[in-house]
């Protein structure tokens, strides 16, 4: 099943000369979006120059709001008969730095919106309530839909559901010089195809950099007749990962099994007033017919009690299940509780399943060697996990630790055969660790679809790519 969903709201940030040409470029923008959507305040233009991350750069100067995607589209070719860059923003919920701005570019920074204004994944499932129909890509942050298709978000339910890239069907976006296209074709949404190049995952995971996606059709799946969900702690995180591992190998269709280690639920009992034993602890989710549930549940139960798990604690009822994994999507807010006042750096990474349990062993005497506060949690499931280190962002000695440490994180992750990110995207923060993954012929090819599309870098530049040598 499918449904045409758009994205929520809009906004567009720029940062160029003054003067007369300033004063031509705002009086365009208000042709454009109004005098209500072009917004120059100070406390706005902060809001929209950063995301989560920790990479703090300079506002924009200005943010606009386009309503549909005419107005996106002639925004689009203001900036570029003005070569200024154009940055899309959709939520702020990002980890990476992918909607900051720098100081050297004169950057536009435009998020495209288009028709219905809002719609986040949360939004979406919120109207889909009645239908029988569900959108089970689930990053936690109630990202925009838009916004989760530039960053190829995942989240809890990716083990079983996949991730954006095969959950996206059809792109409506703008590129850079304001020319709209379809990547599968005008409405389009056939389930499979093999007609010409896949376009529409080229820009799943382009972050921006190649054009602002208007809208996005996706899939979507029938409502599970029964769900539930369990926890069960552990006594080594070599023995919750291993339990992982036997049950996916086991082909049990689990929806959602999620790790956190010691420091993680202590953080979360402490946060979220729970009592779960403080060990490497598995937060698990069953979905199916009354029947397969039963035969899911006993199959994973046997593992993890081979492997030392102790008994499953329940949560069979919506209202339970849904605060046991708000307590998990609450894991930032716990981790930072730690330490009141600090910041948190996350950063991703993600191995294939046979190398997990030693990646996050190795995490973890990398953390205590080092004395770095950072609780773990992941996606076990598909070999994604989570690192959250509390910082002290006013304390460099600490902060060149933890860059140190997220370095040897994603190479450590290279080593064994994965990725340095798994969901949050590249961004400003892992360009040179995208150069070691891919090698530099792929990274080349990159950089060719950038100057195919966008020849005069005005779409969110700086990111993923790193800047070419002069």
């Amino acid at each position: 099943m499918t449904h045409f969903a758009s994205l929520c709201s809009s906004f567009v940030y720029v940062q160029f000369a003054q003067g007369a040409v300033l004063d031509s470029i705002l009086s365009a923008f208000r042709s454009i979006c109004g005098e209500d959507g072009v917004l120059l305040g100070e406390a706005v233009r902060e809001q929209h120059g950063k995301d989560e991350s920790l990479h703090r750069c300079c506002p924009p100067d200005v943010v606009v709001f386009p309503h549909c995607v005419e107005e996106v589209s002639a925004l689009a070719k203001v900036c570029h008969n003005h070569q200024l860059p154009i940055i899309p923003f959709g939520t702020g919920t990002g980890l990476e730095g992918g909607v900051s701005t720098k100081s050297e570019c004169a950057a536009c920074l435009c998020d495209s919106s288009c028709l219905e204004p809002g719609v986040t994944r949360k939004a979406l499932n919120a109207y889909l309530r009645d239908t029988g129909l569900w959108f089970p890509v689930d990053p936690g942050a109630d990202a925009s839909l838009c916004g989760m298709a530039a960053t190829s978000a995942s989240g809890t339910n990716a083990v079983r559901y996949g991730t954006m890239r095969e959950n996206v069907i059809n792109l409506e976006l703008v590129l850079a010089d304001g020319t709209i296209i379809h990547t599968a074709g005008k409405g389009r949404r056939p389930r499979k195809t093999s007609a010409g190049y896949n376009l529409t995952n080229l820009f799943v995971g382009s972050e921006g950099t190649l054009g602002i996606i208007t809208k996005t059709t996706l899939r979507l799946y029938g409502l599970p007749e029964a769900m539930v969900s369990a926890v069960c702690s552990f006594p080594s995180v070599q023995d919750a990962v291993d339990s992982t591992v036997q049950t996916l190998q086991a082909g049990v269709p689990i929806a959602r099994i999620e790790f956190l280690d010691d420091v993680m639920i202590e953080a979360c009992n402490r946060f979220s007033s729970l009592s779960y034993p403080v060990t490497p602890t598995l937060f698990l989710e069953f979905h199916g017919s009354e029947q397969s549930l039963k035969e899911q549940v006993s199959t994973t139960a046997d593992i993890t009690q081979s492997n030392g798990g102790a008994d499953f604690q329940w949560a069979q009822h919506a209202e339970t299940r849904n605060r046991l994994w708000k307590a998990r999507h609450d894991a930032w807010y716990a981790a930072l509780a730690l330490r009141p006042g600090c910041k948190a750096y996350a950063t991703d990474v993600c191995v294939p399943l046979s190398r997990l349990p030693q990646i996050i062993v190795e995490t973890k005497e990398d953390l205590i060697e080092n004395r770095l506060t950072g609780p773990i949690a992941g996606h076990v499931g598909d070999g994604n996990f989570h690192c959250l280190v509390v910082v002290d962002p006013n304390d460099p000695e600490e902060l060149h630790r933890v860059h140190l440490f997220t370095d040897r994180l994603a190479r450590r992750a290279l080593a064994m055969d994965g990725t340095c990110t798994g969901e949050h995207g590249v961004g400003l923060g892992k360009r040179a660790l995208l150069c070691e993954e891919m090698g530099s012929m792929a990274i080349q090819v990159m950089q060719g679809l950038k100057d195919t599309l966008d020849p005069n870098n005005l779409m969110n530049p700086g990111k993923i790519l790193l800047p070419k040598a002069l």
